[in-house]
């Protein structure tokens, strides 16, 4: 991943003229790559209808270069999205169908690619990916992915394993384990760390427990985490004996909903809660290990020895 996204990074800087470069580039420890948010608007860095179509291939390559295929996948799906929410919006007369543009998403480069350490950023409308490559290793967290509508009038869901995973494990509970596992009849509005730069995790709640699960919920809640840890290209650690699944809200689909998944400093969150239940925010992050700032660490106590 750290030499693709090296390769990536510097092809999409060449092709960019002067004034572009100056647009796309942050110094590394510049306070702009700790900015991120999911909602709809202008975001630092270059975006791409401001790009030409060579300019924005090798965009999209850098944003392939940071995820499996999986979740530039789904990340391709929720850019994609975008024109059908405006002529939803636009077919209803909603205020601000108008910024719905699948070439609203900004793509921006910390520091020299040629450096030991370094980073880059994909945002805009549901999708937020941030990466820090720091010597031969590459953190990718936070990682944001969101879908609206969840369901598209074709019936295609970007995110569908995020939602359809967390039911199955759901519902093959006994009544003494959702009653651990559901928190609260009614879910927050959002993610309960919403975009924070430091997550709040001590706010999520834990739910039930994984040595409280059979063998065969315990490997649905393994494959529920594994979608999450698996969207970015490098390795995400997870302790699956710390893990706990909770959820709030609604059990039946259609109705708003969130859940939490904890294991030691990891957190994932997914809420349903707007549009009737058809529009999925999702989050995986680290307490320890977001923005890099573990390898960052390690890499200044070697430097500094």
């Amino acid at each position: 991943m750290t030499e693709a996204a090296r390769e990536a990074a510097t092809a999409w800087l060449a092709l960019l003229d002067d004034d572009q470069r100056a647009v796309a580039s942050y110094p590394f420890d510049d306070a702009e790559r700790f900015r991120w948010h999911y909602t709809p608007g202008p975001r630092g860095g270059l975006f791409l209808t401001a790009m030409t179509p060579p300019q924005a291939d090798a965009a999209m390559a850098l944003l392939e270069s940071g995820l499996s295929a999986g979740a530039f996948a789904k990340a391709r799906g929720i850019m994609a999205l975008e024109p059908v929410l405006r002529s939803l919006e636009q077919s209803v007369g909603r205020p601000g169908w108008e910024r719905r543009d699948s070439g609203h998403y900004w793509f921006s480069v910390f520091g020299d690619p040629s450096d030991e350490v370094w980073g880059w950023r994909v945002g805009g409308h549901h999708l937020c990916v941030h990466v820090a490559v720091v010597g031969a290793s590459t953190s990718a967290l936070p990682l944001f992915l969101g879908a609206n509508p969840a369901t598209a009038p074709d019936g295609s869901r970007v995110l569908a394993e995020e939602e359809d995973l967390a039911r199955a494990l759901l519902g093959s509970l006994a009544a003494e384990q959702l009653a651990a596992a559901i928190v609260s009849d009614t879910p927050p509005p959002d993610i309960l760390t919403g975009n924070e730069v430091r997550a709040s995790i001590a706010n999520v709640p834990t739910g039930i427990g994984y040595d409280d699960l059979t063998a065969g919920q315990r490997e649905r809640l393994e494959r529920l985490v594994g979608v999450y840890t698996g969207r970015p290209a490098g390795v995400v650690p997870v302790s699956m004996r710390s893990t706990s699944f909770a959820w709030l809200g609604s059990m039946q689909p259609g109705e708003g909903h969130y859940y939490a998944v904890r294991a030691g400093s990891l957190l994932i969150e997914l809420d349903n809660t707007q549009n009737g239940g058809n529009h999925v925010h999702s989050v995986v992050r680290d307490v320890e290990r977001d923005w890099g700032e573990d390898l960052l660490a390690a890499h200044y106590r070697s430097a500094h020895r």
